[in-house]
């Protein structure tokens, strides 16, 4: 088995220019099959409010169902680094209570990591969680649990503040920063100015890794798929082709057979 992913190793493979491999995971299964292949981090992203349970958005996501969802995919996973996303309102009412929700993670779900989304105005959660001893990972541009305050989902150009935040962030000690919805070459720029690993979702082929949702690169969702997807399998349509097959038969008395019998 190869050696497990440590925040030591991510750094490593920004220095060497290896690409990191990321993906979201919500549960055992998956997380065990993305494992097993291979990807790097397996961040379990409060995206499971949309993709899992068929929310309108990220906000809903309560830090018990991150804490259930969070340690399903910690037991599976045996080389990649496992990352909490920490939900909306978790960490913006008190420092004291955005520790507290952080360690949750490390010490009921078995977490390596949080993330949590913000720039500059969340630095000083960021530094004082990584006192406490929690590595963090941050998120700035696209931020979907600020999806009101920004009118929306809109690709977000502001380079000089965008190079901010990463600076800032940085600063306070997050290990890797998550870069979303961001052009190209301002995702660039981010990634040659910082030292922590960059990690893109719609930002451009120079992060220092990349990461998708997996049910939307597996084609298991039939939801809007964004710009910035590829869909590597379309597996939907062969879910929905297994299960009308097994229901035909069924109902037909072809299943169960004489072979699956006791």
């Amino acid at each position: 088995m190869a050696a497990s992913v440590t925040i030591p190793r991510l750094f490593a493979m920004k220095e060497k220019q290896e690409k990191i491999v990321a993906v979201t995971a919500y549960d055992y299964a998956f997380a065990h099959l993305a494992d097993a292949a291979g990807i790097d981090v397996l961040l379990v992203g409060d995206s499971l409010g949309m993709v899992v349970q068929g929310r309108a958005n990220t906000l809903p996501v309560t830090m018990d169902e991150m804490i259930y969802h969070t340690a399903m995919v910690a037991r599976a996973a045996r080389r990649a680094l496992v990352i909490g996303d920490m939900p909306f309102m978790a960490y913006q009412v008190s420092t004291a209570e955005a520790i507290r929700n952080a360690g949750r993670f490390i010490k009921e779900a078995g977490a390596a990591a949080v993330k949590l989304e913000g720039g500059a105005a969340v630095s000083p959660l960021i530094q004082a969680i990584t006192d406490a001893g929690i590595p963090v990972q941050a998120h700035i541009g696209l931020t979907p649990q600020s999806v009101h305050q920004m009118g929306g989902y809109r690709v977000q150009r502001d380079e000089a503040r965008l190079l901010e935040d990463a600076l800032r962030v940085e600063q306070a000690g997050a290990f890797s920063v998550v870069l979303e919805g961001i052009p190209s070459a301002i995702a660039t720029k981010i990634s040659r100015k910082v030292r922590i690993p960059t990690i893109g979702i719609g930002a451009g082929p120079d992060c220092d890794g990349q990461i998708l949702v997996l049910h939307d690169l597996l084609g298991l969702s039939e939801r809007h798929v964004p710009k910035f997807v590829k869909q590597y399998r379309t597996l939907a349509a062969e879910v929905r082709q297994g299960l009308t097959e097994y229901g035909d038969e069924v109902r037909g008395g072809g299943f169960p057979a004489p072979e699956h019998c006791y």
